[in-house]
Parts: C-alpha cells; sequence; structure tokens
C-alpha cells in the first residue's frame, strides 16, 4: 500500500511539473500586459516589447499604463521577482525567447476589415532576427488565414525552422486577470505537433482543474475567436431588440429575461438590456467578420442587423430625454454617471456615453460627467466640451436630470435621498436598469429605463405629477 501511494505521488508531482520557458511579447496593450504578467505569474521568464519609449520607461518603474483589476499586485510582483521586464529591443527580446506572442493592434479599417500591417510588419521584422527554433504566436484578434500570411512574411528572410501557432484571447475587461488564470478554456491552432507540445506546455498550470486545452488548425482558432465574439454581440443586440418591444406592448423585459434564461439551451448571461455594447472587441470583430465573409462571397445577413440594432440601441435614450424636456435642451444640465463602455475598466472604446455625450451636445445641453476610471480618457476626447467631477454626487448639483451609462457597483445603490436634493427634479434616464420600479415609484422619481414601464410624467414648469405612464408616452 506504501509503495502504491508512493508511485501515486510520483505521477502527480510528474504531472504537476512543468519546464519554466522564455517568452516575448510584442506589443504592451491591454491583452499584451495581462497576458505577459499572467504567462509571468507561473514563473516564465517574460520580456514585453513596445516601440513607445516613455510607456515602456514608465512600466519598468512600476506604473501600469492601463486599469485592469488585480493586474497592479501580478505586476509589482514578478517586475521585483525579475520574471518581468519590459523593453523598445525586438532583437534583444527575439533573442532571449521560445516563444513569441504578437499581441498587436488589428484596427478596423472603414469597410470593416481588420488593419494586418502591424502584425506583418513585426512579422517581417522577425524573418530578419531569428536565428534558432521559434514559436510565433497570434494572440491578437485577427481574420482567418492571418496565420498563413504571417508564416509567408518571416519566411521570406528566414533560414531556421519555426512555426506560426493562433491562440486567441478571450478575456474580459474588468475580469481578465482570472479569464487569464482560470481559463473556461485554452485554444491552440497548430499543424506542427512540436509547436503544440510547447504550447500545451506553457498552459498547463493554467488548466490543472480541468479546463480544456483544445487543439485545432490554425483557420478553425482565428474564426473561433471571431464566432464567439460575434455570438455574444447577438445575444445583447437580440435581447435588446425585445427590451424595445416590451415597451411598445407593455411586458417588462426583467420578467422575460428571467424567464427564457432559466432555459439551459439559452443561459442567463449575456441577456441584460441596456444602451449598447462598446469596448475593443464586440464591434470590431463583429466588423471583421462581417467583412471577411465578403471577401468569401458570403453575406453574414444577422451580423448585418447585428450592427444595425447596437447603433441604434447607443442612443435609444436620446428620444425619450428630448421629449421630457419639450424638444429644447439649451441650458440644461445633465449629469452623466459611467463613461467607459462597462464598469471595471478606463476602455472608453465605442463606448455608449460617448455618442449620448456627443448627440446632447448638439442639442444644446451641458454636461456634467463622473466616472471612477475613464475620465482621463474622456477629456483627451472631449476636452473641456463637458464638465467633469469629483465624485457621482458632485456631478447632480443643479442638474436637471441624471444619465447612467455605465452599471458601476458604486451606482447600484446610491443615496437616493442626496439624489433628490442635488437635482432640480427626481429625473433619471438610466441606460442599465440599476433600480427597481416600485423603489423609484415610492421615492417619486420619473424614471425611464430599458424595456420597462417609465415612471412619472413630463414636466409642466415646475411641477410634475408622480405616477405610472405607458412607456410608449416616451417613444
Amino acid at each position: 500500500m506504501a509503495s502504491l501511494f508512493t508511485n501515486f505521488a510520483r505521477f502527480c508531482n510528474k504531472l504537476l511539473r512543468y519546464e519554466k520557458m522564455n517568452i516575448s511579447v510584442v506589443g504592451t496593450g491591454y491583452v499584451g500586459l495581462v497576458t505577459g504578467t499572467c504567462l509571468a505569474e507561473t514563473g516564465n521568464k517574460v520580456i514585453c516589447v513596445d516601440i513607445d519609449t516613455a510607456k515602456v520607461d514608465a512600466m519598468k518603474a512600476g506604473k501600469l499604463p492601463i486599469y485592469e483589476p488585480d493586474l497592479d499586485v501580478l505586476f509589482e510582483r514578478n517586475i521585483r521577482q525579475e520574471r518581468l521586464q519590459f523593453t523598445t529591443d525586438l532583437h534583444y527580446a527575439v533573442d532571449n525567447s521560445d516563444i513569441i506572442f504578437l499581441a498587436l493592434p488589428t484596427p478596423p479599417g472603414e469597410d470593416g476589415s481588420a488593419d494586418l500591417s502591424y502584425v506583418l510588419g513585426v512579422a517581417k521584422q522577425l524573418g530578419e532576427m531569428i536565428t534558432s527554433y521559434k514559436v510565433i504566436v497570434d494572440k491578437s484578434t485577427v481574420p482567418v488565414g492571418t496565420a498563413e500570411k504571417v508564416h509567408k512574411a518571416v519566411s521570406a528572410s528566414i533560414k531556421v525552422p519555426f512555426d506560426v501557432v493562433s491562440n486567441p484571447e478571450f478575456l474580459r475587461e474588468g475580469f481578465a486577470v482570472d479569464d487569464f488564470m482560470k481559463p473556461d478554456r485554452v485554444v491552440i491552432g497548430s499543424s506542427s505537433e512540436r509547436a503544440r507540445k510547447m504550447m500545451e506546455e506553457l498552459y498547463r498550470p493554467f488548466t490543472r482543474q480541468g479546463n480544456p486545452i483544445i487543439m485545432m488548425d490554425e483557420r478553425s482558432a482565428e474564426l473561433t475567436k471571431y464566432a464567439a465574439n460575434a455570438f455574444l454581440a447577438t445575444k445583447i443586440s437580440f435581447m435588446n431588440e425585445i427590451a424595445n418591444f416590451c415597451e411598445k406592448v407593455g411586458a417588462d423585459v426583467d420578467m422575460v429575461r428571467l424567464g427564457i434564461g432559466s432555459d439551459s439551451r439559452i443561459g442567463k448571461r449575456f441577456l441584460f438590456p441596456g444602451i449598447g455594447y462598446g469596448g475593443s472587441c464586440f464591434p470590431k470583430d463583429v466588423k471583421a467578420l462581417a467583412h471577411s465573409g465578403l471577401e468569401s462571397g458570403y453575406e453574414f445577413k444577422i451580423l448585418k442587423s447585428v450592427m444595425k440594432v447596437n447603433e441604434r440601441q447607443k442612443t435609444i435614450l436620446l428620444g425619450p430625454i428630448l421629449e421630457y424636456f419639450g424638444n429644447n435642451l439649451n441650458n440644461k444640465k445633465i449629469a452623466l454617471w459611467g463613461l467607459a463602455f462597462k464598469p471595471d475598466t478606463d476602455d472608453i472604446r465605442e463606448a455608449p456615453a460617448l455618442y449620448m455625450i456627443e448627440h446632447l451636445i448638439e442639442n444644446g445641453a451641458d454636461i456634467t460627467a463622473y466616472d471612477p476610471e475613464a475620465m482621463n480618457n474622456v477629456k483627451k476626447l472631449f476636452g473641456d466640451k463637458i464638465k467633469y467631477s469629483e465624485n457621482e454626487y458632485e456631478a447632480l448639483e443643479d442638474a436637471d436630470a441624471l444619465l447612467i451609462c455605465t452599471e458601476w457597483s458604486a451606482f447600484r445603490n446610491p443615496d437616493f435621498q442626496k439624489i433628490g436634493q442635488a437635482l432640480k427634479n427626481k429625473v433619471i434616464f438610466d441606460g442599465r436598469n440599476l433600480y427597481d420600479l416600485e423603489k423609484m415609484k415610492e421615492l417619486g422619481y420619473y424614471y425611464k429605463s430599458i424595456g420597462r414601464e417609465t415612471l412619472g410624467s413630463r414636466e409642466k414648469g415646475s411641477e410634475k405629477s408622480i405616477g405610472a405612464v405607458s412607456s410608449s408616452a416616451s417613444e
């Protein structure tokens, strides 16, 4: 029995042991920095490369260029323990790495296509620098066939064997560290057994709980990422369509959501209605997949509708705001809570709040905004066209209405007495359905949310009658 236990323990130890690797990550944007930091956390030596000297110097000094919960702890620890370093010298990184991750931007063109110039430009440089076998990993979200293009770009100059792997990321901003450290799955696209074994070894510490490493060909891996994001964007847009219809027929989208979310075939996630999706992934990836379809002679009709619905949804509250104020927003002050495209990030790319700000300004409104993390990014975009406050309650002072665009936790349970005292009138336009209808009715607010009954009626002079009215009146 003792020998059996000893042999079993040896077997377990063998499973838990893995070879520490030398990694480089080219690009220190959101994906690159999270990838590099998390890979260093499991003992690997990681070199992060960026062409921005000021950014590299700041990271060397321990300053994070992005906000992401829990990343700062891992970042500081791995710099301190000399597993994570930063450089502008790509050649140095290549010479000291076994696996090279490409985490470079693939911005959308006007036609929605993904711009691969950064990826292919670095690939060409790698071909001129590599002198021994390396695995080159496409971590960026790229169209089907990109691995072949990278292989061709590297092959133009290289004289030694190498492999190109597609390894798409599935990181949610606000939860990226947890998503990387405990992934639902790891997708690896490669036709090389040697590269597959190296990638499996690299990711084994992250999948010890049994979540799968799924091996497939490169093209299937590339499409998996686009398909996943496009499906989730479709789910969100479908629910927003249902919410808009609920308002027309007097149904409650919260009840509908609970009713369909309990079906295991549908699931509870991504069913919350609101003012549309934003961020760096969903808008870009849906457009890129639709464009790839057209290039291959296939039209994604569903995705065309998804994009159209989301574009409309971002400003779905503009009509109700204008109607409430008699189509005259001149000298009306709107307090705006939430600028980031989602909570727990400072990312404002494609954020619905930006679209609302533009339209409100065009209609003569004055805006005072507050966001826990994203205000500096918005200042770079809008400058002094809007005002910014130190906290959510300061933004409300002497405002004619409150508009909520991001569901930060701090906004979920506010001091309604403070809100009522600060606002000129108790008026809230809620793009994220944060508050209970019965509570808002009791508190005497005019409350317009998405896909639910609208409470109250528009102001008449300085007086308002509060009660439940048909939401169709605000459409």
